[in-house]
């Protein structure tokens, strides 16, 4: 006993000068990112407190606006269509078909690249003086339209359609993982008892399927939430700012516009709004459920 409580104090030993460059790095900036936040900052940091007047300005931005509704419309339509893209193509690759060596690589080599190169990527593709607009335009389909890049009103779902092409087969991989772990007498009892294909994987793989599913979100929701890079190089927050996330907001104000205190404003935002979503769901799946199990 005494031998394991020494081994214990030395691994805690050895672990604290790694916490205290995390609780600096990374906790330590953010409470100072949320300072700034009250302060007037414009190219440098500055201890002019202004209360909350760096809030009222970001709130009273309609820039602010569009970026957040475009950040749920990416965040609702990236999330769920990755997950239903990448879980359709899991279940035909499951299906033991050819070249599934081959169809795997070629989902998943996307995902491999940045957010700028699939950006570069599809602002070709939907660029209507070379892209695939005209191509079919070329082929005599004249009436056919994929400028969604340069289309105020289609731009957003050009980023959701980028999205979607690199992020797929990360889901598909996950979940190819799990569906290979499904135990074969499932299959067998179900097609014993006459139950359809689709309600099997709908009722009985996906609640099996749920931690990597819950993985598959959170990694998801990581790129939505940092979505800066993928804007840029496809459609740069336009036409106008019809296509602007928070994340760039966050950037332009302060590297460009040098306005710090409304970009630590707009960050501090965003990192509310994270928390707001992460923590009722942390304690729902860890700690309600360590207290359950520990009573039970």
């Amino acid at each position: 006993m005494a031998a394991q409580r020494k081994r214990l104090n030395t691994a805690t030993l050895v672990l604290l000068p790694f916490w205290a460059v995390v609780l600096a790095a990374y906790v330590g900036t953010m409470l100072w990112t949320v300072q700034i936040s009250f302060t007037a900052s414009k190219l440098l940091p500055v201890d002019e407190y202004v209360g909350f007047a760096q809030y009222e300005r970001l709130f009273g931005s309609t820039r602010w606006s569009v970026s957040m509704q475009n950040a749920v419309i990416f965040g609702v339509l990236f999330i769920g269509g990755a997950l239903v893209l990448g879980f359709l193509l899991a279940v035909v690759l499951d299906q033991r078909v050819r070249f599934e060596n081959t169809l795997r690589t070629v989902f998943l080599y996307p995902y491999a690249m940045s957010f700028i190169v699939t950006g570069l990527i599809w602002q070709w593709l939907m660029n209507p003086g070379l892209g695939i607009q005209k191509a079919v335009r070329d082929w005599g389909f004249t009436s056919f339209d994929f400028a969604w890049a340069v289309d105020r009103d289609m731009a957003i779902y050009a980023l959701v359609l980028a999205g979607l092409w690199q992020a797929s087969g990360l889901v598909m991989a996950l979940m190819l993982a799990g569906l290979r772990g499904v135990d074969e007498e499932i299959w067998k009892a179900s097609r014993i008892d006459g139950i359809p294909a689709w309600r099997v994987y709908l009722f009985v793989i996906v609640p099996m399927l749920r931690p990597l599913i819950v993985t598959a979100v959170v990694l998801l929701a990581i790129s939505v939430v940092k979505a800066f890079d993928l804007v840029v190089a496809l459609t740069n927050g336009g036409p106008g700012i019809s296509s602007d996330m928070p994340a760039k907001f966050v950037m332009d104000n302060l590297f460009t516009r040098q306005n710090i205190g409304l970009a630590t404003a707009a960050a501090t935002v965003m990192l509310i709004t994270v928390a707001a979503v992460l923590v009722p769901w942390i304690y729902t799946e860890y700690f309600r459920k360590a207290r359950v199990g520990g009573t039970a």
